[in-house]
């Protein structure tokens, strides 16, 4: 089969496009004949990595595909060969075949296209568990989204909508943020061009933002965490910025705030039955046409390091799907 290959560390320009055996199931494994990849800004970090988990070289990137089922573990049930699903595999999407753990494949309803299915759990999974279970967010509240025009910063607008929230979205440039606004996000800041602390201020009333959901760390960390409302909560989700932020312990202190981490990925480990609750709501929704993914642009798999320099660059609007 043809894969996308990650054989030493490095940047996007390092992979290389390969032929490579099939992969094998395992018994409690599942192998999926991949229709659609979604691309995330973990899979720009296991290639360098510096991800959470790092896979042995080879390896092929790309840990969210969509596809049909071609062959059952021994010991695999409640599946069958043909089936429509959605896995999450860590790494190896970036290929024609992959084997996945059975606990990380989900049926896929009728009619839901792979590539809405394969650029929807990362971003709304990682937002939803971080709205809902980590903030507790409530309707009425003010929601602030730091890289609002990326794939979970747009998925944070629309579900801060769905749930009731006034959004204010902050991104870099006016094309994101027109974005961002058919998300129907109520108020925007360009941060690079207006003072963050001093323009969440003016639209909140001086009171602050409740929450704050930060993807994107860097310089606009501790000016965010100064724009917060007493008792607000502090989303610490990811730094597609590069730089982790160092920040001033007395400002939660003063501000009465917490800073809470959000790892979805270990979230859907430990706590599978939270998880797929989760999991069950989103598809619902996009069902129900409540939510829909903003596929910026897709890619062929020989295309798939120009996706994943694009989200390096950040120049990726919405989420990025590779097509297999």
């Amino acid at each position: 089969m043809k894969a996308v290959i990650c054989d030493e560390f490095g940047l996007p320009d390092t992979l290389k496009i390969a032929e490579i055996s099939d992969p094998v199931p395992s018994p409690k494994q599942i192998l999926i004949a991949v229709e659609a990849c979604g691309v995330n800004f973990p899979d720009v970090l296991i290639i360098q990595n510096k991800y959470q988990f790092k896979p042995e070289l080879p390896f092929s990137p790309g840990g969210e595909v969509a596809g049909k089922i071609l062959a059952l573990g021994a010991e695999v049930a409640n599946f069958q060969i043909g089936q429509s699903v959605l896995a999450l595999c860590g790494w190896g999407g970036f290929a024609e075949k992959v084997v996945v753990d059975a606990d990380r494949v989900f049926s896929l309803p009728p009619g839901l296209p792979a590539e809405v299915a394969a650029t929807t759990l990362y971003t709304y999974g990682t937002s939803y568990h971080a709205l809902k279970d980590r903030a507790s967010l409530q309707a009425e509240e003010t929601l602030l989204v730091l890289g609002a025009a990326g794939g979970v910063g747009l998925a944070a607008v629309e579900l801060g909508k769905l749930m009731g929230a006034t959004v204010i979205a902050a991104a870099s440039s006016q094309e994101k943020l027109d974005l961002c606004r058919e998300k129907g996000a109520d108020y925007l800041i360009n941060y690079e061009t207006e003072e963050l602390k001093v323009r969440i201020k003016e639209l909140t009333g001086g009171k602050g933002a409740d929450v704050i959901y930060d993807p994107v760390g860097g310089k606009f960390t501790e000016s965010a965490l100064r724009g917060i409302a007493w008792k607000g909560r502090y989303l610490i989700v990811g730094f597609a910025n590069g730089d982790i932020p160092q920040i001033p312990m007395n400002l939660p202190l003063l501000k009465g705030c917490s800073i809470v981490g959000v790892f979805w990925g270990q979230f859907s480990k430990l706590e599978a039955k939270a998880s797929f609750e989760n999991t069950r709501q989103l598809i619902a929704w996009i069902q129900e046409g409540k939510i829909r993914q903003h596929i910026g642009k897709t890619y062929s798999l020989e295309e798939a390091p120009k996706a994943l320099q694009a989200i390096l660059d950040r120049k990726m609007l919405g989420k990025g799907v590779v097509l297999i």
